[in-house]
């Protein structure tokens, strides 16, 4: 089958014809490239074989394809729960093509959408782990064990190839059916609406309190979208970067949308919306106390927008990371002068919301279904997998091609 291999180089039978710029030329030198490789397999008994029809391209596939992790630092702890070669993509709507001897719950022709973890059930480990009872997938500890090699999801291990192919294997209880009213475009992007509603719950903003989410990519605007749906008396600002992100972000709720630069007039403008009182020292960026802001949801996490998360939020407020970058130096005394909270949060499992304990993937197929959320317009390219350069060339240029999320159709390949 056809895949797109992270940790090989390109082929040099692969054809394509660049405009022959900087980034083409980055592009020619990337480990990544669309290779032949042996059929999806079988990994045990309970397995299922699948057909991508659609395959979202995270922001992390895109920082790690594209070399923005690779700082020299080698000092990253979760590189010992990955593996390379892998087959990159778990955002995936996929078509049950085959299905194991022993699996359940599944009928051929069926569309799906991947719960990417590898955990305990799909690793044949058994009892389950503490984690994976309390239905945190996220927090699995066999992430290292069982039938397969490290990786914490589909997509990032060698023995667990994502959905950038042809077929992709995954274990029956990863498959969540999709409803016939739902269409590929809605179901791909419930993973990225699945890791926002994750950390809003971790964290959630009081009533009628005031939200700050910091990045409008996917992880941004859906979380604007899970605030519209279920916290509606809570005000909602967003920073974008891109004009395109900017729109999305007010069409799904935002009450305030403002650019990231410059940061001294965002912050201005933060604590203006927000009722915060500004104080300036001898040089630096000034700092809200009282600020008016009570969770800030981080998608991005560089430096530069941890340093304005802690200066616009109220004292005893919440910073919420969902976004990953590599580390670096930030001004961050305003944790301790104003109490802060940092809270961490990784992905998703089984979520509550509203009295309703199930995955949160069907949460989102649930919300869709009932009219509550509506992503239209975040899924703005699509690509055959032999057109993976175009795709990265409108990742990494977003404010020309309009681009929020991507995906990949691999059935429509050469």
């Amino acid at each position: 089958m056809k895949a797109l291999v992270f940790g090989r180089s390109r082929d040099a039978s692969e054809a394509r014809d660049g405009p022959g710029d900087d980034l083409d030329r980055r592009l020619d030198t990337l480990p990544f490239g669309l290779h032949q490789v042996d059929d999806a397999r079988l990994v045990r008994p309970d397995w299922v074989i699948t057909r991508p029809l659609l395959s979202g391209v995270c922001g992390s596939e895109t920082k790690l394809v594209l070399g923005d992790f690779d700082t020299g630092d080698i000092d990253n702890p979760m590189a010992a729960f990955s593996s390379i070669p892998h087959i990159p993509g778990h955002e995936v709507v996929a078509e049950v093509v085959a299905l194991g001897p022993e699996a359940t719950g599944l009928e051929v022709g069926q569309r799906v959408l991947l719960n990417p973890w590898l955990t305990c059930g799909p690793r044949g480990v058994d009892p389950p782990c503490p984690a994976c009872q309390r239905g945190d997938l996220n927090l699995c500890w066999s992430f290292t064990d069982g039938a397969l090699g490290p990786g914490v999801h589909v997509g990032v291990a060698t023995d667990a190839p994502g959905g950038w192919a042809d077929l992709m294997a995954a274990h029956d209880s990863m498959l969540i059916p999709v409803p016939d009213s739902i269409t590929d475009e809605e179901a791909v992007l419930a993973d990225p609406f699945a890791v926002s509603l994750h950390a809003i719950l971790r964290c959630p903003p009081p009533p009628a309190g005031r939200a700050l989410v910091y990045g409008a990519g996917a992880l941004g605007v859906t979380s604007v979208a899970i605030l519209s749906a279920l916290y509606p008396e809570v005000e909602v600002a967003v920073v974008a970067r891109f004009p395109a992100q900017a729109d999305l972000a007010a069409k799904f709720g935002a009450a305030l949308v403002l650019a990231h630069e410059p940061r001294l007039e965002l912050i201005e403008a933060l604590a203006e919306w927000s009722g915060g009182v500004l104080h300036t020292a001898y040089a630096g960026l000034p700092m809200a106390h009282p600020g008016g802001i009570h969770v800030v949801y981080d998608t991005v996490a560089r430096p530069e927008t941890l340093e304005v998360d802690v200066r616009v939020l109220a004292e005893r407020g919440s910073l919420v990371q969902t976004g990953v970058h590599t580390p670096g130096r930030w001004e961050y005394t305003p944790i301790y002068f104003k109490e802060l909270s940092i809270v961490g949060s990784n992905a998703f499992g089984v979520e509550e919301v509203e009295g309703v304990r199930q995955h949160a993937l069907r949460h989102y197929l649930d919300l869709v279904t009932a009219g509550r959320v509506d992503l239209t317009g975040m899924l703005t390219h699509r690509f055959p997998l032999d057109h993976w350069h175009d795709a990265l060339r409108a990742l990494s240029t977003q404010e020309e091609s309009g681009a929020v999320k991507v995906a990949f159709e691999p059935a429509t390949s050469g």
